[in-house]
């Protein structure tokens, strides 16, 4: 299998693989299919490139990225408002390239809410149903049901002005959801909110998912989100899928150096690889410090350049660094204090931008800048990933 053909089947799949060709779709555990996706918009360059993607029946699958990764772009192509330029989507068996966004099923909650200002949160959400032919009697019933499931009982005569932001963006939900759709797409629904309640809406829309089983396809930029959200992360950048995973595997073990970096926090340290087993390897990073790293990809190639990512987390300090493979002097530049946690910035490996985070288990570290220190850390922790 060549690199192009193992990278679609990773992008496609996942960890534990995916399913064939649908021959029944209710079975099937694929509710969408994405083949070989490509999108452009000025007829020259492509802002989504050449995606495969299996989404799986009742998952929570998110599309992170930074801007201009394509991840929007593939949510409105789901949705009926953009139209590939090459490559077949196919929902719960049907290549859907002709069906307009109001015979796909799909419900859509976007970070603007969308909702009728001179309508009451009941009719903003009978109106779904009433556009699909729904009786009044089941109208009635599944608009209280939806309201329900947002813990918006009571509310239904309100209208759009007189709620709060987190609990209008609860109404858009209870629209994308009141006509029982088999997929739900969210582009950046919580980006208007204050940080509080994005955190609180956040568990809501988790839980939400967890009791309905519908699936869900939610697209940000906000790596905490997407950790805290997803069944599955789809990392983009430049209109390709860079690692698909849990969130787990996506923090601690990114396959490649922007994965690494855009998720979450990391001291990079670039270097050269001076010998590997195709399982660890020994780098030299800046003035002849030698870190040992697990070999990831070009990594494990001899005389290679590569970046050494290592989490701030996992750097430990004194007595407890006396155990680890990688230990070293450094010195104290500068100490932040952020509550549950102290943010230290380090002189060490040739870098002067070198970051430990000390949790406050036991009180916060009684050190001050200019302090030389002990640090170590295991080479289980350090991936040697492709040159930035």
């Amino acid at each position: 299998m060549d690199a192009g053909t193992a990278r679609r089947e990773a992008q496609r799949n996942g960890p534990g693989g995916g399913a064939g060709p649908a021959v029944d779709p209710v079975a099937d555990p694929v509710i969408v299919r994405l083949r070989g996706i490509e999108k452009s918009f000025d007829g020259a360059s492509l802002v989504v490139k050449g995606v495969d993607l299996d989404i799986r029946r009742g998952e929570f699958l998110t599309l992170l990225g930074p801007s201009g990764s394509g991840k929007t772009t593939i949510l409105m192509m789901l949705a009926g408002f953009e139209t590939p330029t090459r490559g077949e989507i196919v929902i719960d068996g049907r290549p859907v390239g002709n069906l307009p966004p109001h015979k796909r099923d799909i419900g859509i909650v976007f970070q603007s809410y969308a909702l009728f200002p001179h309508m009451t949160v009941a009719e903003n959400l009978a109106f779904p149903l009433e556009v699909r032919k729904r009786r009044r009697g089941e109208i009635r019933e599944r608009v209280e049901r939806a309201l329900s499931i947002v813990r918006l009982d009571g509310l239904g005569g309100r209208r759009p002005n007189q709620l709060s932001g987190g609990q209008q963006q609860r109404v858009a939900l209870a629209r994308a959801l009141v006509f029982e759709p088999k997929l739900v797409l969210m582009d950046e629904p919580l980006g208007a909110l204050d940080k509080q309640l994005r955190e609180h809406m956040q568990l809501e829309i988790k839980h939400i998912h967890e009791r309905l089983g519908v699936t869900f396809v939610y697209v940000t930029h906000d790596q905490t989100e997407a950790l805290t959200m997803s069944d599955r992360v789809a990392v983009m950048s430049h209109g390709v899928i860079e690692q698909l995973d849990t969130p787990e595997r996506v923090y601690e073990a990114p396959l490649n150096a922007f994965v690494a970096h855009f998720v979450g926090e990391n001291n990079r340290l670039p270097g050269r690889v001076l010998s590997s087993d195709g399982t660890t390897c020994v780098v030299e990073v800046a003035d002849g410090w030698r870190i040992d790293a697990l070999a990831i990809g070009k990594g494990a190639v001899p005389g290679a350049a590569t970046t050494v990512s290592l989490r701030p987390e996992r750097v430990r300090l004194g007595e407890a660094a006396a155990g680890c493979a990688n230990r070293f002097e450094a010195e104290v530049l500068e100490l932040v204090y952020l509550g549950d946690h102290t943010r230290l910035r380090l002189a060490t490996c040739g870098q002067e931008a070198f970051v430990l985070k000390i949790a406050h288990t036991g009180g916060p570290p009684h050190l001050r800048p200019g302090e030389r220190i002990g640090i170590g850390f295991a080479t289980e922790d350090c991936r040697a990933l492709d040159e930035i």
